[in-house]
């Protein structure tokens, strides 16, 4: 999944206007325009699309955290320079105030039944031996459990 894809699907999920993606990359100190915030958005084959960066999707991950949880007491955490999906992962269940049962009733709802053990090993540090990476597969089910959960087809 590229960052743009990522961007594209939480801005649909949480029914995010081009305001509010501004608002939450301004939370996180980085100001974006309009247009860059649209050209993140169009597709690929669209002539003014423009590739969000790692550290751009990381400033919005860390905006969107302070929009749903608070400023946090003392600096705010720089953005990563290199981003994983297991690093997405563990921003958007920081940002959502999401347990472990929770993640695993989001995956359900795609059919994706995964263990307490499977969902742990995403979220240790890489280095660990029980650690996974986190397949494009796993969180791209994960997005669309969350599309299911907040924007139920009617």
């Amino acid at each position: 999944m590229t960052n743009n894809d990522i961007l594209r699907r939480i801005r649909f999920i949480f029914d995010f206007s081009d305001s509010k993606i501004i608002a939450i990359f301004g939370l996180a100190g980085h100001s974006v325009t309009r247009e860059q915030v649209c050209d993140w958005l169009k597709k690929e084959d669209d002539s003014a699309y423009r590739i969000c960066s790692d550290p751009e999707l990381a400033m919005f991950l860390n905006g969107l955290i302070i929009d749903q949880r608070g400023m946090k007491e003392g600096a705010q955490p720089e953005p990563e320079t290199r981003l994983t999906n297991n690093m997405i992962l563990v921003k958007l269940k920081i940002a959502l105030n999401l347990k472990s049962d929770d993640i695993m009733k989001i995956m359900a709802l795609t059919e994706l039944n995964i263990s307490n053990h499977e969902l742990s090993a995403f979220f240790r540090k890489p280095g660990h031996k029980h650690y996974r990476d986190c397949q494009d597969q796993i969180l791209r089910r994960f997005l669309t459990g969350l599309q299911l959960q907040h924007r139920p087809e009617k």
